[in-house]
């Protein structure tokens, strides 16, 4: 429907949406399809359980993204790729390079455990991967799971777990060049070769992308005592990244790999002009630097048809700067992994020993003392699996010892059903975690005897799959306990500014509804998220999440083009806690074409944002309005 989309080219504030497509994807969820997000039922995934497993002995909500899939999207950011997905909503105060936060389930940011070739990536000190970070010109796959998985990945899998992955090696040599131009002076630079050779396959690539940006926080001159802060300028971002990953097969049954991956991020973003002064009070603006390293070393043995193991080394560092205001934040992450594996017939069992090694610096500034502190955590991990005729079966417990507050002990259950061979129920509880951030606990605003946060949860799903159609719905029920919060005042905190505290009890509930439909050279595609993401003790909206989102969209394969259409819809959301400022729902069109001009030469053109919508994630902070790009991809066949 035309009407649901605002075509006005004008930057008039952010207003309510009327949500008019939502209807439409409601009714459309259960006759429309989506390729992109439904792999085959014979494809492998690790994330649920941490080991391999085809797609369709799995019971959990799971959803997978390949490369192309990422390039069609036009998106360009981690966080973009996936908000288009079930479940999952973003927020970001501006443009790419600042700070990102998504939810999955509603969940907070900090409540999802991110990975990259199996390194772990977290912050310790405001919780939760820095996805404004993570470079998507490296990321070759994506999976994600969604729900508690703190049995399986230990603290943080409260909402669910993301795994990325970067490109390895196959038969034959590839090597591909990529340049790309958009909007705000966009500038994109790609180029890698990947390969195999007998025993040996190695994966290298290298990205620089640069924008001249936009201003992030526009006057609203109708009410700009009101709201207070802004800088009337462009925010750009300069990015660079490689990835490197190696890999030998020793014997048919034991392999070696090793990878490594770089990324440097350079963006401006607003501190505060205010207006509230005569004449306005103007500062510099202010610079952020995001940087990540990540390493793995990876030993994968087969000893025969029964049991085989794998052992891991990892080590991530993540960095956050600022200049001219000078803030920096150094997080070390260091990982060890002994997996073991059981396989009797349809019986898997899994026993895993896991250390974890956090270190946190924050240097010394004018305000604050510097800041140096370390922990560890000590896990045993065990699992099984049961795969035989129409049921599956998936039992988890875990042992966390840390070496701050001691042990925790986190368990989950799930069953699945094969009503008939198209049609299959599930069910599911667990328990999680997340232990409280070496910041949160040791800086000027921290306690040391803040408690983990933890969480219960219950979820019942049905799915229906047959002939390149499918179609699902999952209903979930997630108690969070313990939340930590910052509170401006409150009793024993050393800090005249306040301290944080756990204060909070939190209900995530709602229900997924996704579908997807081949009809000849067209594929159509549906989500749709009714979710009631609240405060249990105040009955509020969690600050920035809707209670309805979704996405509608098509690809149509013509003339040696595919041509993409897709609706983003979502419903209004707070900026605060207390729910009195409002955030107005939106629905935005965006528009794709790829075709292989040659047999070397792929083009790809999106437009995002078709009718220049103007809404924010964030209160103040404007997104990029109607976007433009063009790219051309060399790969030799």
């Amino acid at each position: 429907m035309i009407s649901c989309v605002s075509f006005s080219r004008g930057r008039a504030p952010a207003r309510r949406s009327r949500l008019a497509c939502l209807p439409l994807a409601l009714a459309s969820a259960f006759t429309l399809a989506h390729a992109q997000d439904v792999p085959a039922l014979g494809e492998t995934v690790v994330t649920a359980n941490r080991t391999p497993q085809a797609l369709s002995d799995l019971v959990g909500d799971v959803s997978i993204i390949d490369r192309q899939t990422i390039e069609r999207s036009g998106a360009t950011g981690v966080a973009e790729v996936l908000a288009r997905q079930p479940g999952i909503e973003m927020s970001r105060t501006g443009g790419i390079g600042n700070t990102t936060s998504l939810f999955i389930r509603g969940a907070e940011t900090r409540f999802t455990a991110v990975y990259l070739d199996g390194v772990r990536i977290d912050s310790q000190s405001t919780g939760g991967a820095s996805w404004e970070g993570i470079p998507l010109s490296q990321i070759d796959r994506i999976e994600i799971l969604r729900g508690p998985a703190a049995a399986v990945y230990g603290s943080d899998a409260v909402g669910g777990v993301i795994q990325l992955f970067t490109k390895r090696g196959e038969e034959g040599m590839s090597p591909y060049v990529g340049v790309g131009i958009g909007s705000y002076n966009l500038r994109k630079l790609e180029a890698g070769i990947s390969g195999k050779s007998g025993a040996f396959d190695y994966s290298l690539g290298v990205a620089h992308e640069e924008s001249k940006g936009f201003n992030v926080q526009p006057v609203d001159k109708r009410t700009p005592s009101k709201d207070g802060f802004t800088s009337p300028d462009r925010d750009g971002y300069r990015s660079n990244s490689g990835n490197l990953k190696l890999g030998y097969q020793i014997t048919p049954d034991q392999r070696i790999e090793a990878s490594v991956l770089s990324s440097d991020i350079l963006s401006g973003y607003d501190p505060s002009i205010s207006y509230r002064t005569k004449p306005p009070i103007q500062f510099k603006d202010d610079v952020s630097s995001n940087t990540l390293r990540t390493a793995a070393l990876t030993w994968a043995a087969k000893w025969n048809d029964i049991y085989s193991t794998r052992v891991q080394v990892t080590d991530s560092r993540a960095t956050y700067e600022t200049d001219p205001a000078y803030y920096r934040t150094e997080t070390q992450l260091r990982g060890y992994l002994f997996q073991n594996e059981f396989r009797f017939g349809p019986h898997l069992v899994t026993a895993t020993l896991e250390r974890r090694e956090d270190a946190l610096v924050n240097p010394a500034t004018t305000s604050a003392k510097l800041l140096a502190r370390d922990r560890s955590q000590d896990a045993l991990s065990l699992g099984y699996g049961f795969v035989q005729g129409p049921h599956s079966l998936q039992l988890h417990v875990r042992r966390d010892d840390d070496s701050e507050f001691g042990g925790k002990t986190t368990g989950s259950a799930a069953y699945g059903y094969a009503i008939t061979p198209t049609l299959r129920a599930t069910v599911s509880a667990g328990t999680a975690f997340r232990a409280p951030t070496l910041y949160q606990r040791f800086s000027e605003y921290g306690v040391a005897t803040l408690r983990p946060e933890n969480s219960q949860n219950v979820e019942l799903g049905l799915n229906y799959a047959k002939d390149g159609t499918t179609a699902g719905i999952v209903v979930y029920r997630n108690r969070v306990r313990d939340l930590i919060n910052f509170v401006g005042t409150a009793t024993g905190c050393a800090s005249s500014f306040g301290c944080y505290t756990n204060v909070n009890r939190a209900i995530l509930q709602g229900a997924t509804l996704s579908a997807s439909q081949r009809i000849g050279d067209v594929t159509l595609r549906a989500s749709f998220d009714v979710q009631d993401p609240k405060d249990a003790d105040t009955g509020n909206l969690l600050a920035r999440r809707s209670k309805r989102h979704g996405t509608l969209g098509a690809d149509w394969r013509v003339a040696g083009w595919t041509l993409g259409a897709e609706l983003q819809t979502s419903s209004r959301r707070f900026d605060d806690t207390a729910n009195t400022v409002k955030l107005g729902g939106y629905t935005v069109l965006n528009l794709s074409a790829s075709t292989q001009i040659t047999r070397d030469i792929n083009l790809v053109a999106h437009v995002d944002n078709v009718g220049d919508k103007d809404y924010q994630y964030a209160r103040l902070y404007a997104n990029g309005g109607r976007t433009a790009y063009l790219g051309l991809k060399w790969t030799p066949q």
